[in-house]
């Protein structure tokens, strides 16, 4: 470019230098003067270019090993320029360069530990946010990637953050390394993590002084846990995490209740079940909403942690299986078990002794901590034989007191009517604990057989009064028949809280007296006979008629009159309505703890929407089928009630949930409560709005192939009602449900399919949105070849008639195309054979080569060339119809079309029926 003065001479000619002088001046420079040049400018943005073209800098001098090393050497140069972007602009090349060397090592040996992770170890204590954010990013592709070799991981990664994480280190600073070492944690493995991170990991988990850090351990608490494993899971990280959820901060409690469920899954089922349970109940009742919130959402994952491995696998059919039908091995590990607990109880004959010592100290430590100075929470009825219950408010609280070591959970306990003026005060120790005694004003004694069956209006057998002779009386100086009865009566109140560990080891005892008084009077050989399970035995199971003592408890005496669940069964023995005590009995199982179980199920409580989360539901419904598993199918009568309150729930995104998980609970819970508790739910659900229906359609042959055939049958009615949506555009849910009809073939006999899928599928095929017919033609490809199959095969045939009489002799040209669809879907898929093809179907698939229409002409034309004439048939046999095919060809190749022609006339490349659907430009709506 040359600058002219029009009143100078041509000496003063000024002369500008152009762009073009600058690239030619750099064309001549080699890959490294570039590099130079622009590392030294002054200028900002040339020095970003240059982080920027790092690696094409080095993809050009890569056959030289010094040029390489020049270049990496540079790099460390760069890596010191004030300008804060353009060191994350560095950094931001980094894991491509390393990439890079790891691919050339041969030629740039130890380049990415030499050149490289020291500019990214420096910059993780960068004073700019941005350069420090930059590089832990580049710091975690390089590990995930596998970048960095294990022994620089040791000596030069992690020293650096623990540095960084010193007391005395920049807050900010150290809150993020302590979040760069958990998320390392999985990709270094569990012995670096143990040995380098996990030490400082636990200090700062105590940090006193920033809540910050101490959120980040608590939200990553999971993974740390995951990694190290249980031994030290249980031994070193546990203390903190108690320390973490007791946090004055509520940010660090709800981090805690949102990774229970990992935590939860590195320890075993006892620290599960004694200690983490009692802890998430603090949770849930955290006087903050947000930490409330966070633990709902986890109590269900949580929850799911407690189920069985050995048992998840699910059986679904139980024809012929009763409840008691119980594997060999399953019923070995449970006399097992029983064996090691009467081990731990000791001899029978020390049982009575222990127990007279502990169920009265345990009775006035749960008449001291339950009743208090009030009633207020005792409900007592009018009868006095009745039983009474805490409260809910009060069974909590028991729960979570981890310090609580006496049986506080208790349900049974007397009207407190004490008389200090008995005259029967010289009792035996023996019976101090007796709650007629401690509750009641002396009765006369009586006998207590007789008075039973006389209630009863049994009368006395003779073998009954033979053998009563054998059995210790009520005057038996061992223990007497009203003892017996209080013993039961104890017994059948604390199984409902077996799960607490104290309870469990009090019902053991009781047991254990209670078995040892009725066998006093019998030989050893005899003792073998009784229960091998005292915990679980209800009141009301007596021994055998040799040895039969009457058994007086509360429950025995509305046995007849109120329906009951059998512990660990799965039906239900109906016998009448629900009184109180039995509804809330139906609820309890001995899988999880009951206090989490009762806290789930409270999830569907209105008021909970309002204290909690207006979507607790939702997350209720997702973690049902989860529970239900855990829980099994024998206790799902705990949560039939919660399953259908959220069913008929007034939001549809909860009711969508259990409509997308509807398939897999039938699974867990077998043929019989499927048909009895599900099938209705499902029904509602599919008079739904389309959200919902939309859950069950994509499930559809998932839950219906669970059920029994005649059940089954019934939806064939009602699948006719999938066509109508409540918006018309909703296309995808038509194209749902041809997927589904193509699964539920199988499922249906030859004339239900003829009767009942053949007008959807019909219907199908002519929809607006060619996406549903593509799908449609392959369903009624697939009609074709099972109805083809059977014999007779009228359907069939019956079933090719109506497609050439609606589709191949339609008046309208998509008709027409969709009949020729049809054809090449069952000629590629090979639902028929040739021969039958070529006499029902291809004399009127070969009458379109006339169709006025030039788009069905060439679909015929692709469809004769690039499919019929590839089959055998057509290929090995001089018949008829390969004529007739071949002058078709030779007339389409003469169509005044050209796609026409063209179709007919070579072989192109692609075949798929989507791809000649757009080709032949058919509408979409």
């Amino acid at each position: 470019m040359v600058g002219v003065d029009d009143c100078s001479s041509e000496s003063d000619v000024i002369i500008i230098p152009s762009a073009l002088d600058f690239v030619s001046q750099d064309e001549m420079l080699t890959p490294l003067g570039r590099l130079d040049k622009y590392a030294a400018s002054e200028n900002i943005f040339n020095r970003q270019m240059v982080a920027r073209s790092l690696l094409d800098t080095l993809r050009e001098v890569c056959d030289d090993e010094g040029d390489c090393v020049a270049v990496l050497e540079r790099i460390g140069r760069l890596a010191d320029d004030s300008e804060p972007t353009v060191r994350a602009e560095l950094m931001e090349q980094v894991p491509h360069i390393a990439l890079f060397c790891q691919e050339n090592r041969p030629s740039i040996p130890y380049a990415f530990s030499k050149y490289l992770l020291p500019i990214v170890v420096r910059y993780l204590a960068d004073q700019n946010n941005q350069v420090r954010k930059t590089s832990q990013a580049a710091l975690l592709a390089l590990l995930e990637q596998e970048l960095i070799e294990r022994f620089d991981v040791e000596t030069k990664v992690c020293p650096v953050l623990i540095e960084l994480t010193a007391p005395d280190s920049n807050d900010d600073v150290k809150t993020e390394a302590v979040a760069i070492m958990c998320k390392m944690a999985p990709m270094v493995g569990k012995d670096i993590t143990e040995r380098l991170i996990l030490p400082r990991f636990c200090e700062m988990c105590c940090d006193c002084r920033m809540f910050h850090v101490r959120k980040v351990c608590a939200a990553n608490f999971g993974d740390i846990c995951s990694v190290v494993g249980q031994q030290a899971t249980e031994e070193m990280l546990l203390p903190r995490f108690f320390q973490l959820c007791s946090d004055n901060v509520w940010g660090v409690r709800k981090a805690c209740a949102e990774c229970f469920m990992a935590v939860s899954c590195a320890t075993c089922q006892e620290i599960r079940r004694t200690k983490l349970s009692a802890l998430f109940i603090n949770l849930i009742s955290d006087p903050s909403r947000w930490v409330r919130q966070a633990a709902f959402q986890s109590l269900g994952p949580f929850i799911s942690t407690f189920a069985n491995p050995s048992s998840s696998g699910q059986c679904f059919r139980e024809e012929g299986r009763s409840s008691e039908d119980v594997p060999a091995e399953e019923r070995s590990r449970i006399t097992d078990h029983d064996a090691e607990e009467e081990e731990q109880i000791g001899p029978e004959d020390d049982a009575p002794a222990d127990f007279s010592a502990g169920p009265e100290s345990a009775l006035q430590d749960c008449a001291a901590e339950t009743f208090g100075n009030s009633a207020g929470d005792i409900s007592v009825p009018e009868d006095s034989s009745s039983l009474c219950t805490l409260s809910s408010e009060s069974h909590q609280e028991a729960a979570i007191d981890e310090n609580d070591k006496k049986p506080a959970n208790c349900k049974s306990a007397f009207r407190p009517e004490v008389d200090t003026s008995s005259p029967d005060s010289t009792l035996l120790d023996q019976e101090l604990f007796n709650s007629f005694h401690f509750w009641r004003t002396p009765i006369l004694e009586i006998d207590l057989d007789k008075e039973l069956q006389q209630d009863s209006g049994e009368p006395l057998s003779p073998e009954g009064s033979g053998d009563a002779s054998g059995v210790p009386g009520p005057g038996s100086p061992n223990i007497t028949m009203a003892t017996r009865k209080e013993l039961e009566e104890m017994i059948e109140n604390l199984e409902p809280h077996m799960d607490d560990p104290d309870v469990k080891a009090q019902v053991e005892v009781l047991s254990a007296a209670l078995r040892a008084s009725s066998l006093d009077a019998h030989e050893e050989a005899s003792s073998g006979e009784h229960r091998s399970e005292p915990q679980d035995e209800l009141p009301d199971c007596h021994a055998d008629q040799d040895t039969c003592v009457p058994l007086i408890s509360a429950a025995e005496e509305s046995m007849d009159a109120t329906p009951h669940y059998v512990h660990g069964g799965s039906d239900v023995i109906a016998s009448g309505g629900f009184s109180p005590d039995e509804e809330r009995r139906s609820k309890v199982q001995d899988v999880v703890p009951q206090a989490l179980l009762d806290q789930y199920l409270s999830m569907t409580d209105p008021s909970r929407a309002q204290t909690v989360d207006t979507e607790i539901a939702k997350h209720c419904a997702y973690s049902l089928p989860g529970v239900a598993l855990t829980l099994g199918r024998q206790n799902w009568h705990c949560l039939r009630e919660t399953y259908e309150t959220l069913a008929s729930d007034m939001q549809w995104k909860v009711r969508r949930t259990l409509a997308f998980s509807i398939h897999e609970l039938a699974v867990i819970l077998g043929d019989q409560l499927t048909a009895a508790d599900l099938v209705p739910i499902f029904n509602g659900f599919l008079k739904d709005l389309d959200e919902v229906r939309i859950g069950v359609l994509k499930h559809l042959h998932d839950f219906l192939k669970l059920l029994h055939i005649d059940k089954r049958r019934e939806y064939l009615y009602q699948l006719q009602e999938f066509l109508v949506t409540d918006n018309s555009r909703n296309w995808r849910f038509r194209a749902e449900l041809a997927e589904q009809l193509i699964l539920l073939l199988e499922l249906y006999s030859p004339r239900d399919v003829y009767d009942y899928l053949r007008p959807i599928a019909l219907n199908l095929c002519a929809d607006k949105v060619s996406s549903v017919r593509w799908i449609s033609y392959k369903l009624v490809s697939e009609m074709v070849k099972k109805l083809h199959t059977a014999t007779p095969p009228t359907f069939g045939v019956d079933l090719i008639n109506e497609l050439v009489e609606n589709f191949g002799r339609c008046p309208k040209w998509s008709g027409r195309q969709a009949f020729v669809f049809v054809c090449q879907t069952v000629i590629e898929d090979d639902c028929l054979p040739m021969d039958q093809f070529a006499v029902h179907l291809m004399p009127h698939l070969l009458t379109l080569a006339n169709d006025r229409v030039p788009n069905v002409r060439v679909l015929l034309a692709k469809t004769l060339r690039q499919t019929l004439l590839e089959k055998e048939y057509f290929l090995a046999s001089a018949s008829c119809h390969q004529e007739a095919v071949e002058q078709t060809i030779m007339a389409l190749q003469m169509d005044r079309d050209s796609d026409v022609k063209y179709f007919a006339s070579i072989h192109p490349s692609s075949t798929k029926i989507s791809e000649d659907a757009v080709s032949t430009a058919s509408s979409t709506y």
